[in-house]
């Protein structure tokens, strides 16, 4: 069998019978490919079409490199016949610059005779690849990044020197292992890691894409914290024809983050300021005189047919004019002579946080301080770097002042303005009420720090079991949240809530205490009774926005619901049917009523 084998790779070999796959890696704020990983796959229907096989074989014939630089070639070729956007991403073997059968500068060869960008190109190193001993060293960095590749640490996490490859080795992109983001969703050690890696990753510019994401699960909570790029089965599976398509999932998640962040916070409009342009043919004597009238410009929009293609620089057009003869020669030629296309141009609509992250995101030597607002794509006006950072250090501190001290979710302020907002929009939402049944004997007998710690539980599995896109969390005050839901599936959330906080509430008693199903403590009329292990109620309305005047009756029917779900007791979920008369409209509006907490 073995012999047969090894006839069968020189005859791959020699006969190039190598099939390119690849897998794509995605934009996870967006949906769009980001690049391919190529793969590869021996003969089809032969035992070496698994790569777990055919490269362990190659490696004991000592052809690991020759089966290496044929996959290379294929993928390179194949890439280019399907016209794949984005970057491609190519494994290589550290000790492949060693072998005889590398020609420096062959990769680069192969580009030119295929018109392949080498900026296109990524390439994946990798301490644990299994079929490479060598390791990795500086100079295989510094061979690929001399011919102008970006550079990537595949599997950070798989081996024990992942963070000292990282330091030494300072690559373009980093991978995250699949160790990381398998179950992370439950896993809160594995987020803790995680994030350290994206503090890392931002400290060195460096971009980071999570490996191996299989569930909608683990793709969820990659997307909250914050990782840019990602792949695995979930996203899509190594195919030798892929699509370039948008990921649909993903574009449905960037439109309600963008949706949110239109609703919930202010948009990049207030910065904008009127701000004289010129047209793309305009001399650029024109664009002096504007700069000479007008001393606080520092830029001046170029547009064709009212739209912004870049920018003309204060700096740029005075070391032009300062030359000998500069402004001779070029003071009738046309504003693009002098263009710079490195600026923002964003829509009025678009959220100050959308805004402030494409500005983290520029390159540390092109970053610039203005912004270019259009609306419709029609230029409207400029807003500045540093009126962006002062709103949103205005919005933090806003934002401080009505959140709860004690799990930083907003409070009552900004819960009665989403619910006005909801009800002014005819929006079709749900408003739950939590409250802890028992609370106060749990208090009077564990004491209020560890009241405050199943507090912050609470506050902590709402967020992880609620949507955060287009779902609003409240904390009302002590052991009182609310949750605003636009989902459908907004009991499929509180069940799950429900489960996951009778599960780890559990953590708060000992063995005794949990074998006996409670405590007893004293109760408000100082008789001592029997209090069982804390449980949750929810009481839930579906408030008619044509029938509800404001947040006040809301408050009130919301109030109903969580005072019937207390009744049914232990964990549970009660859904109010409203009875909505103009006397409790005009008793509840009078009454000025709010949510409040009434435990």
């Amino acid at each position: 069998m073995q012999d047969n084998q090894v006839q069968l790779l020189h005859k791959t070999l020699s006969e190039g019978l190598v099939t390119p796959y690849f897998q794509p890696i995605f934009d996870l704020r967006t949906g769009e490919v980001f690049g391919h990983e190529a793969l590869s796959r021996g003969p089809i229907r032969t035992p070496l079409f698994a790569p777990d096989v055919l490269f362990p074989l190659a490696e004991s014939e000592n052809k690991l490199h020759e089966l290496e630089i044929l996959c290379r070639s294929k993928a390179l070729s194949r890439f280019v016949e399907l016209d794949l956007n984005g970057k491609l991403f190519l494994n290589v073997s550290a000790s492949l610059l060693s072998s005889p059968h590398h020609q420096r500068g062959m990769t680069l060869s192969i580009l030119r005779n295929l018109g392949l960008d080498e900026k296109k190109i990524v390439i994946e190193l990798s301490e644990q690849h299994p079929y490479d001993r060598d390791g990795l060293s500086h100079n295989s960095v510094n061979h690929y990044r001399e011919m102008g590749f970006q550079v990537a640490i595949d599997d950070l996490g798989a081996g024990y020197s992942g963070l000292r490859l990282w330091s030494e080795l300072q690559p373009d992109i980093v991978k995250i292992d699949k160790h990381f983001i398998q179950g992370i969703d439950q896993d809160d050690v594995k987020q803790e890691f995680v994030r350290s890696i994206i503090a890392i990753g931002q400290r060195l510019k460096c971009t980071l894409i999570a490996e191996g994401i299989e569930t909608r699960q683990e793709l969820d909570q990659v997307i909250e914290l914050g990782i840019p790029y990602g792949q695995g089965y979930f996203l899509g599976r190594p195919t030798p024809s892929p699509s370039d398509t948008t990921h649909l999932y993903l574009a449905k998640q960037a439109r309600k983050k963008e949706q949110f962040d239109s609703n919930h916070g202010e948009t990049v409009w207030t910065l904008c300021k009127p701000s004289p342009s010129v047209k793309f043919d305009s001399p650029l004597r024109d664009v002096a005189k504007l700069f000479s009238q007008h001393h606080d410009l520092f830029v001046v929009p170029v547009l064709d047919n009212g739209q912004p293609i870049g920018v003309i620089r204060r700096h740029a057009l005075h070391e032009l004019f300062s030359t000998p003869y500069g402004r001779a020669l070029y003071e009738h030629k046309a504003a693009t002579n002098l263009l710079s296309e490195d600026t923002i141009i964003v829509e009025s609509s678009v959220s100050l946080a959308s805004v402030s992250t494409m500005l983290t995101e520029q390159e540390a030597d092109t970053l610039n301080n203005e912004i270019i607002i259009v609306k419709g794509g029609q230029y409207i006006g400029t807003g500045h770097l540093r009126d962006l950072l002062k709103r949103i250090t205005e919005l933090k501190i806003q934002n401080a002042t009505y959140s709860n001290p004690l799990t930083l979710l907003p409070g009552n302020v900004p819960i009665h303005k989403e619910v006005n907002r909801r009800l002014t929009n005819l929006d079709n939402f749900h408003v739950a009420y939590f409250d802890l049944n028992d609370f106060k004997p749990f208090n009077d007998y564990f004491g209020y720090a560890k009241g405050d710690e199943v507090i912050q539980l609470l506050g902590n599995i709402i967020r992880e079991e609620t949507h955060p896109e287009s779902n609003f969390i409240g904390h009302i005050g002590g052991d009182d949240f609310v949750v605003i839901f636009a989902d459908d599936n907004w009991h499929e959330q509180c069940e799950a809530i429900l489960t996951s906080f009778d599960q780890r509430v559990r953590t708060f008693y000992d063995a005794d205490t949990l074998l006996a199903g409670g405590v007893w403590s004293p109760n408000r009329h100082g008789e001592t009774v029997f209090h069982p292990i804390l449980s949750l109620s929810i009481g839930v309305v579906n408030p008619d926005p044509a029938k509800c005047n404001s947040h006040h009756y809301v408050a009130e029917l919301a109030a109903q619901a969580k005072k019937a779900a207390k009744k049914q007791g232990g964990n549970s979920v009660y859904l109010l049917t409203p009875h909505y008369t103009q006397a409790s409209l005009t008793q509840t509006s009078s009454a000025q009523a709010s949510l409040t907490q009434t435990s």
